[in-house]
């Protein structure tokens, strides 16, 4: 089976990709072919390919966020001949229920001047585009500004930029980070008889039945909540499970805290890629 990424400039992924199911998998094997230049996979079988393109596909969109609070300095300085950079800030971290930032200031006594204020806040929504557990955006963050010092010469946006990176990569660590995973709506139909196989399949994928609806022509309907980690070849086992006869949708619903092995299993994924 010939495998192409979605995005022209992007073979190099797919090939780390394969790479590592390959680790997991040692039947799987790839090449490139010299003569179609195509990047070609070949395995035990047309439902083994389909697995292995199945987990390719689900890169699964994780985030961070933090469950405890901080109070850290972030300092910038800089001199090298001329005119320096300077600036120095004091940031809360703490939870809240926002999608990404939520940027506060409490700023008293002029400590940080208000031209600075935008150059603070970009340099930590420059920050949370990478969490310090795996990489990924962090979510749920409200970052208060109270305090610092300036330098009537030294000190300008990209002084004060950089230093609330710094209290970032100091703060977040100390603010008990936690790895969140989306967790998605099922809703599967299958054949009567299928109904205890798929409500064990949903368990083994820790996946949590929500309720059961009786369907046309023999059919029922099963809604469950399942970790999208869990449903990269799940269309393959519908399908060995009812015959070709059961079908289903799947939607994000929202992000729950990982478990600690997955996010784990997460987090040391994420550091060998790093290396």
């Amino acid at each position: 089976m010939a495998v192409y990424p979605k995005k022209k400039g992007e073979e190099d992924k797919v090939a780390q990709g394969l790479a590592r199911l390959v680790e997991e998998d040692p039947t799987i094997q790839y090449k490139n072919d010299p003569e179609t230049k195509e990047l070609v996979m070949s395995g035990m079988g047309e439902q083994h390919l389909d697995v292995v393109v199945s987990k390719l596909k689900s890169k699964v969109a994780y985030r961070e966020t933090i469950r405890g609070k901080s109070d850290v300095e972030g300092k910038h300085k800089k001199q090298s001949g001329g005119s320096g950079q300077y600036g120095d800030v004091w940031i809360k971290f703490e939870p809240c229920d926002s999608d990404g930032l939520e940027f506060d200031i409490a700023v008293v006594g002029g400590s940080v001047p208000k031209q600075f204020f935008p150059a603070v806040e970009k340099g930590l929504r420059d920050s949370i585009k990478h969490g310090p557990l795996a990489g990924y955006p962090v979510v749920g963050v409200k970052a208060t500004l109270y305090d610092g010092k300036y330098h009537p010469v030294d000190s300008n946006e990209m002084a004060f930029k950089t230093a609330a990176q710094l209290a970032f990569k100091a703060g977040i660590p100390q603010a008990k980070p936690a790895l969140l995973e989306p967790v998605g709506s099922l809703k599967a139909t299958v054949p009567d008889a299928n109904m205890g196989d798929i409500m064990g399949e949903v368990n083994k994928r820790r996946g949590r039945v929500l309720g059961m609806n009786a369907g046309e022509d023999g059919m029922q309907i099963v809604e469950a909540e399942v970790p999208m980690a869990e449903m990269a070849d799940f269309s393959v086992f519908m399908r060995q499970c009812t015959q070709g006869r059961g079908s289903y949708s799947f939607e994000f619903e929202r992000y729950e805290d990982a478990p600690a092995q997955v996010a784990q299993k997460v987090i040391d994924a994420a550091k060998a890629d790093a290396e």
